[in-house]
């Protein structure tokens, strides 16, 4: 076992899969000499050269169009976009072109294609650089959609998503690029559908998105004297392992959804539908989706921290879900938000 850190696993990840593949190359903003928006693509121009390390101008429809092009050629592009936010400039290249290849051609071209951007709120980077825009491309059939936490998960769902022929979709949240876990030495690679059961728990269930995993861990440790609270990472929202979701809901009787998104139309919405149609009699309560609020991020910290659930709101949800009486305002405080 050795310590990697998020943003290395994902740079491993593609040192790795150029170095077993010709085909795949990078392309993006950055991601030349400076290694991108954050340093992920760091080296790999020094080491594989400009053919397959392609630093582009800020055009995001521009390049990604390419990477498009250069995937039904059979070539396998990973595409670097600066910040999530900016894919809405591409959006008819990801989502009429992309998306539909495969299906308007009879299943005669492949689109093997993967599209890497950072979210996350808490950066202090404002209304434009902190969306959160995963249902947007839930809805859109013919895309997989990839959410990794872990620095286990960056490393394993990157080389299963370039190994796709599916255009994929990867949402990494800069809040924790650079957090450090211990992971083992050599490849791995993580499937997709196969969520990840981060607590174990009997009385409610936490289904956790993105960055809002490690929150919802650290809230379940807080209250293991109190309440049993079983944590789900369900790592692919397209696909998505409903199965263990619904599972653990069976058991417990109670679900609580988690993201850093709004609620409204979220993806915690499609996850309850789901849910909902194949547990609905085993609910001992209303469930609940625990969300970000409906407005445009601000730049002020103090205002940003309220957009997003925290530690505290996560913890408050499950003890009023639980039946608990609320704990009181110093209490919430000595937990943190973090």
């Amino acid at each position: 076992m050795r310590e990697l850190k998020y943003i290395e696993a994902l740079n491993e990840a593609l040192r790795e899969e150029m170095e077993r593949d010709e085909k795949v190359f990078i392309l993006g903003e950055e991601v030349g000499a400076l290694g991108g928006g954050f340093g992920a693509t760091k080296g790999l121009l020094e080491r594989f050269g400009t053919k397959r390390v392609l630093a582009t101008p800020i055009a995001e429809s521009g390049f990604t169009g390419l990477g498009i092009g250069a995937a039904l050629t059979g070539l396998r592009p990973v595409v670097e976009i600066m910040y999530f936010d900016f894919i809405t400039t591409a959006m008819d290249q990801v989502v009429n072109q992309a998306a539909k290849l495969k299906f308007m051609s009879g299943n005669t071209v492949e689109v093997p294609l993967v599209i890497r951007a950072p979210y996350g709120i808490g950066t202090r980077e404002a209304a434009q650089h902190s969306q959160s825009l995963e249902a947007w491309f839930m809805h859109t059939p013919g895309l997989k959609v990839v959410m990794p936490a872990s620095v286990y998960d960056a490393k394993g769902l990157l080389k299963t998503a370039i190994r796709d022929n599916d255009p994929v979709v990867f949402i990494e949240n800069r809040k924790l690029y650079f957090k450090a876990e211990e992971v083992p030495e050599g490849e791995w690679l993580v499937p997709f559908g196969a969520a990840a059961v981060r607590c174990a728990g009997k009385d409610i269930t936490v289904v956790a998105l993105s960055g809002m995993v490690p929150k919802a861990i650290q809230a379940a440790e807080s209250l293991n004297n109190e309440i049993s609270v079983e944590v789900i990472d369900p790592r692919t929202l397209v696909p998505l392992d409903v199965e263990t979701i619904a599972s653990s809901v069976k058991k417990t009787g109670r679900l609580l959804i988690t993201h850093e998104a709004p609620v409204r139309s979220g993806a915690g919405a499609e996850i309850l539908r789901q849910v909902q149609e194949r547990c609905f009699d085993w609910l001992d309560a209303p469930p609940v989706i625990l969300g970000g609020l409906n407005t445009p991020i601000p730049f002020c910290p103090a205002l940003e921290d309220v957009c997003v659930p925290q530690i505290p709101d996560i913890i408050a949800r499950i003890r009023e879900m639980a039946g608990r009486p609320p704990l009181g305002d110093t209490q919430l405080k000595s937990i943190g938000t973090t």
